[in-house]
C-alpha cells in the first residue's frame, strides 16, 4: 500500500513540476488590426440593422439572361439528341475502338421525308 502512495505522490510531483514550466499560448499569430475593437462593433452593429440584408438576388425575381439562339432551334437541337440511336456510345466505350455510327436518326430521317433539310 505504501508503494502506490509513493507512486501517486511521485506522479503529482512530476504534474506538478510540469505544470510550473508551462508556456503560455498566444495564437499562431499576433493579431493584426487597423480598427480598434469599438470600431469593428460599430461596423458589426451597422451591418446588423442594414435593409435588406438577408435578401438574396434570386428572391427579388429571376436573373435576365442573354439568349444567343431561338429558342425554337434550341429544342429541336435537344429533341435531335435524345432521340440519336447512339448517345450514349461514345468512341472511349471500349478500349482501342472507333465508334462509327450506322444509324440514322429518326429526327433526320423523318425530316429528309418530308423535303425540308433544317439539320
Amino acid at each position: 500500500m505504501n508503494a502506490s502512495k509513493i507512486l501517486a505522490a511521485a506522479a503529482l510531483s512530476f504534474v506538478a513540476i510540469a505544470g510550473a514550466q508551462a508556456e503560455t499560448y498566444e495564437g499562431v499569430q499576433a493579431p493584426v488590426s487597423a480598427l480598434s475593437r469599438a470600431d469593428v462593433q460599430a461596423q458589426a452593429v451597422a451591418a446588423a440593422q442594414a435593409p435588406n440584408q438577408n435578401v438574396t438576388r434570386g428572391s427579388r425575381g429571376a436573373e435576365t439572361v442573354a439568349v444567343s439562339q431561338p429558342r425554337a432551334a434550341v429544342q429541336a437541337e435537344a429533341v435531335r439528341a435524345a432521340y440519336a440511336p447512339d448517345q450514349n456510345v461514345s468512341s472511349g466505350s471500349r478500349v482501342n475502338s472507333k465508334v462509327v455510327s450506322t444509324f440514322v436518326n429518326p429526327i433526320e430521317a423523318a425530316a429528309r421525308s418530308n423535303g425540308a433539310s433544317k439539320f
